[in-house]
């Protein structure tokens, strides 16, 4: 009964953070307030250059060997 319960208990914590935003209430995700950072040219910069000296890639990151040169 154990084996079953934690499991069961970690799903249900689990699908308690989830929830389906309305079409409506999008805008309100999409607002600039709602951003990581204020200035996103900004912030791709300090993307480019973290990634380019970790010689790793974002998932939004297109082409690239993680060199930094392009």
């Amino acid at each position: 009964m154990n084996k079953l319960l934690l499991p069961l208990l970690v799903l249900v914590l689990f699908c308690q953070g989830c929830a389906q935003v309305k079409p409506w209430e999008r805008g309100n995700l999409a607002r600039p307030e709602m951003a990581f950072s204020s200035d996103a040219l900004e912030q791709k910069i300090q993307d480019h250059i973290y990634h380019g000296k970790e010689a790793s890639q974002t998932v939004t990151a297109g082409a690239g060997g993680g060199c930094g040169c392009n």
